[in-house]
């Protein structure tokens, strides 16, 4: 049955055109965004997707400057460490050519007060925006690494942590040493020296409040002898009792035999059987250095003005070490970063990778769509007007 009303073969062929012209919307619209998925409209679960790993890769471009930066600093530190150790080098051969017998220690002292100060100046001017990582100031520096997503998808910032070191050559404060060292004593007589505590009304007592690494410094005519304060000597119930014994151990082992040191309790008694007219006993105590290279201050190798050389090449081994040990932490942490970086930059790369299988388009594919839409356009619009035309046929059957 034919109507002029109802037109079916019109309403079939504007349905098809309308759906071509959609498709070729969507392709065209494909072709001039580069994406299948542009919008959440056109694929929600896949848009959600790709826009959570692009939040990812947006925040990974912050942790590789975060990387970058903390490489620079680390390279910083290790750079100085390595410096100070060359200089440290220097200093122990001009020790070593201090044990000559024939060297001349007072200008061999003066090339070494120099390179010391330059350490100390090496140690202060390394740092970058500000961090400095080998003055002590900071003890560890946590570097961002990674944003970690799980299942659940809570997002936890990881970080690589950074010991500092501290290669300072700030040295220990001299203070007052032990009550009673001040030369007492009379022919034949003895000098007490009390660490802390006493009841003996003749003296001082003085509280040295005792430290690992604090140094007590005795000078008896002309030797002086020194004790170091162990950890294990604080950690003792009777700490002054333990640092007198030692002390009385190193005076006496002076080489003048006619010098003697008791001890009762924390007093240490010195005696001269020689029969002097005084025993002309002084101290001083040395608190602990708060820097890794504070013993670079009391090295001297002018025998002749109070110094050590043999003393002083047993104690430069002991800070080149540090120095090495420093240098050695800097680099394995700085490789650290440096792995850490290139792995971020590759992680990046897959999920920009990841990201672009979910939301490209497949040009090759639009292209050849393109072209055959446009042909089926082209017949739609043809067919709609041919069955547009129909009804004008049922005109003959009147005439």
């Amino acid at each position: 049955m034919s109507s002029i009303l109802t037109n079916s073969s019109a309403m079939v062929a504007l349905q098809t055109l309308q759906s071509i012209n959609k498709s070729l919307g969507q392709t065209q619209s494909q072709i001039s965004t580069g994406r299948k998925v542009d919008t959440a409209r056109d694929n929600a679960s896949i848009w959600a997707i790709s826009q959570t790993m692009q939040s990812d890769v947006d925040g990974f471009k912050g942790i590789s400057d975060a990387l970058a930066t903390g490489s620079a600093s680390v390279a910083v530190a290790r750079t100085a460490s390595e410096s100070i150790t060359g200089l440290l080098g220097q200093i122990k051969s001009k020790i070593v050519a201090a044990q000559d017998p024939s060297a001349d220690q007072a200008k061999l002292q003066t090339d070494i007060s120099e390179l010391r100060s330059q350490v100390g100046s090496v140690v202060n001017a390394a740092q970058f925006n500000g961090l400095n990582l080998v003055d002590g100031t900071n003890a560890s520096v946590n570097v961002l690494a990674s944003l970690d997503r799980d299942s659940t998808g809570t997002v936890t910032a990881s970080n690589i942590a950074v010991s500092g070191q501290n290669l300072s050559t700030t040295a220990g404060a001299v203070k007052a040493g032990l009550a009673g060292s001040d030369g007492v004593g009379a022919d034949g007589a003895a000098a007490s020296i009390i660490i802390n505590g006493g009841g003996n009304a003749d003296i001082v007592v003085v509280d040295a409040a005792l430290a690992a690494g604090d140094t007590f410094n005795i000078s008896i005519g002309n030797e002086t002898v020194s004790y170091v304060v162990t950890a294990e000597d604080v950690a003792a119930a009777a700490t002054e009792e333990v640092v007198a014994n030692g002390i009385r151990t190193a005076i006496n082992s002076m080489s003048d035999a006619n010098i003697t040191a008791d001890v009762a309790t924390d007093t240490i008694t010195v005696s001269n059987a020689a029969g002097a007219a005084t025993v002309n006993m002084t101290s001083e105590l040395v608190t602990a250095g708060t820097g890794g290279l504070s013993g670079l201050s009391g090295i001297n190798v002018d025998d002749g003005a109070g110094g050590n050389s043999t003393q002083a090449l047993a104690d430069i081994e002991g800070l080149i070490q540090t120095s090495i040990n420093a240098a050695a932490a800097f680099g394995s942490s700085q490789a650290r970063i440096d792995t850490q970086s290139d792995f971020v930059s590759k992680l990046t790369d897959s999920l920009k990778t990841g990201i672009g299988a979910l939301v490209d388009a497949n040009m090759e594919e639009a292209s050849a769509r393109l072209q055959a839409l446009q042909v089926q356009q082209q017949l739609a619009t043809q067919s709609l007007s041919i069955a547009n035309q129909a009804p004008q046929n049922i005109l003959s059957l009147f005439r």
